[in-house]
């Protein structure tokens, strides 16, 4: 279906990407430019008018009906504005005004990273089918979103399903959202690494310390690294399992770098949601990988900003 179109962007700490999707998650046209991240407000928002400045200049721009953004956050989608942690230039920054002028007054919906990552998994991933799923980005953050009642539920800022932030031990650490023992102080790559590294694990002659190092000294039996996953794993499960006694869910899907260590997350993770989802209600909930990928920001803004047009082929 090449008749409706819709422009998504996924702006992150490193790159701003854009695309041309259309009604079944083909993406036609696609472009990126790294994100100027060090640089003042205006210069970023220039690189962002570049990637729509070739976006519009293609043949099929006139075929595009809206415009959906997935940014790093905080997103207050309810103002249009964006505070990413990692664009220090941009601090309530007017984004969805600043793109709806370049766009020619088209609409325009915003929504943080975790739930684009969210509205791809259930229009085209591992959520699809699920009326009721919680998405997961495990990562240098812990970030999520919502599926409730078979829609996307952002919640008035676009901030719900933010499960990095459930505090699951309450004499934690404290995490930089001022709170202890958050989730992603926990689970998060960096923080993963850094618990292996303080518990006597060290990284081979490349001197790689990052999380994937650690999984992969994981996958080679080092008991330390295992138990640096294990721990990453207890907390996602409760957090997973708490949000699931709240509202009731079919389905986590777990997505980002974290997740790409496999089963060295996904054993313990089962195991240990077993452990804390032990109601009837929550019994049969399964928790899955992930499957869109690096496409996921692009095509859950598309979702995102075009919500009848993906449900009408989802339900096909």
């Amino acid at each position: 279906m090449h008749t409706e179109l819709v422009a998504a962007l996924d702006i992150g700490g490193t790159k701003i990407a854009g695309a041309l999707v259309d009604g079944s998650g083909g993406i036609l046209v696609r472009t990126q430019r790294p994100t100027p991240a060090r640089e003042d407000g205006e210069t970023v928002m220039r690189a962002v008018e570049g990637v729509l400045a070739e976006l519009t200049a293609g043949p099929l721009w006139p075929s595009v009906r809206a415009v959906g953004i997935g940014s790093a956050g905080p997103v207050d989608a309810a103002r249009g504005a964006v505070s990413p942690v990692n664009i220090p230039g941009w601090r309530d920054y007017p984004l969805v005004e600043r793109v709806r002028r370049a766009v020619d007054g088209r609409p325009v919906t915003l929504v943080g990273d975790g739930v684009a990552m969210t509205a791809a998994e259930h229009w085209q991933g591992a959520a699809r089918g699920y009326d009721n799923a919680l998405c997961l980005v495990v990562s240098t953050g812990v970030g999520g979103g919502l599926v409730l009642g078979g829609r996307l539920h952002p919640g008035p800022t676009g901030n719900a399903g933010h499960i990095g932030h459930i505090s699951v031990d309450l004499d934690g650490d404290p995490c930089a959202c001022g709170a202890r023992g958050c989730v992603e102080r926990i689970a998060s790559g960096p923080h993963l690494a850094r618990r292996a590294l303080d518990a006597g694990w060290r990284p081979g002659r490349d001197g790689d310390a990052s999380a994937a190092a650690v999984a992969a000294a994981a996958r080679a039996g080092d008991p330390i690294a295992q138990a640096s996953f294990d721990r990453a794993a207890r907390a996602l499960a409760a957090g997973i399992a708490a949000t699931a006694h709240l509202v009731e869910l079919d389905i986590a899907v777990v997505g980002g770098g974290v997740a790409g260590a496999g089963e060295v997350l996904f054993a313990p993770l089962r195991r240990s949601l077993r452990a804390y989802a032990t109601l009837s209600f929550v019994r049969d909930l399964t928790v899955v990988p992930a499957l869109t990928g690096t496409d996921a920001g692009l095509l859950g803004a598309a979702a995102a900003a075009c919500g009848p047009l993906t449900a009408e082929k989802q339900g096909a």
